[in-house]
């Protein structure tokens, strides 16, 4: 591996319906250790898939995917997954669900009972430990699936479209916590998102894609130091640069999905 990169992307394909749908082709991707890269690109353009088979929840159908060098082919310990649609267990409680992963790993009973209670109260739940999903808002359902994430002390954080299902508030909110724990406990995070604003604000680097078969256009350096002040990122120059050069290299996409779904 090459000094300070966490994770390579080699040449990687993933196929579906016996090779007639491309959901990503010839991805090259080299994620460094410790920092938050963001791909952003157009619907149906194979980014979760590609951050499935990085999770070793799908194999890719050529090329490869290694973590610390190894090849990855299964999950493996040491990765967090945080999913769009929460994934919460609904007969479990918070502080139940936030430790399901490390009583899976048979962690011993105080070390879960000490991450279950450190991360709850990092991501804002306490007293809410006994409530269960269906008494949760969808601000707070998210967080209890980052703190179950982060419970098992992972090195890499995959997050798929986290904040998607939240409204436009929440999300905001949810963006600023995901910075401050990012400063507070520095992981290689890989996060999927639609959004360009979403990408600039949280990401050291983004990648946009293209549509499918998905390939990685280009990669962009997001230069704003950290910890990140929401307000001054987005009133700085570079930031409307950035966003109106992702745009430029998106809209085209969008427009093309947009007219296969509504042809005149």
């Amino acid at each position: 591996m090459p000094d300070g990169v966490k994770i390579i992307v080699d040449r990687a394909t993933r196929l579906f319906l016996e090779g007639s749908v491309v959901a990503f082709c010839n991805v090259d991707l080299q994620i460094r250790s410790k920092e938050v890269l963001c791909i952003v690109g157009p619907s149906g353009c194979g980014k979760t898939t590609l951050l499935r088979c990085i999770g070793g929840l799908l194999e890719p159908s050529s090329g490869q995917i290694l973590i610390d060098g190894q090849i990855i082919d299964r999950p493996r310990n040491g990765v967090g997954v945080v999913f769009q649609h929460f994934g919460l267990l609904p007969w479990k409680t918070v502080a139940e669900n936030v430790a399901f992963g490390l009583q899976m790993e048979r962690a011993p009973r105080q070390l879960i009972k000490e991450r279950t209670e450190r991360y709850i109260r990092l991501v804002g739940l306490e007293s809410f430990e006994a409530q269960y999903p269906y008494q949760l808002s969808g601000g707070m359902q998210q967080r209890v699936g980052l703190a179950r994430a982060l419970a098992i002390n992972p090195d890499v954080l995959l997050m798929d479209e986290p904040f998607a299902s939240v409204d436009a508030q929440t999300r905001e909110l949810l963006q600023e916590e995901l910075l401050e724990l990012h400063d507070h406990e520095r992981r290689t995070m890989l996060f999927i998102t639609h959004s360009i604003d979403e990408a600039i604000m949280l990401g050291d680097r983004v990648a946009v894609m293209t549509s499918r078969p998905g390939r990685v256009k280009e990669i962009l350096s997001v230069d704003f130091k950290r910890p990140r002040d929401p307000a001054a990122v987005r009133a700085h120059a570079h930031y409307a640069e950035l966003r109106n050069h992702i745009w430029h290299e998106l809209k085209p996409t969008v427009g093309e999905r947009v007219h296969e779904r509504h042809p005149s």
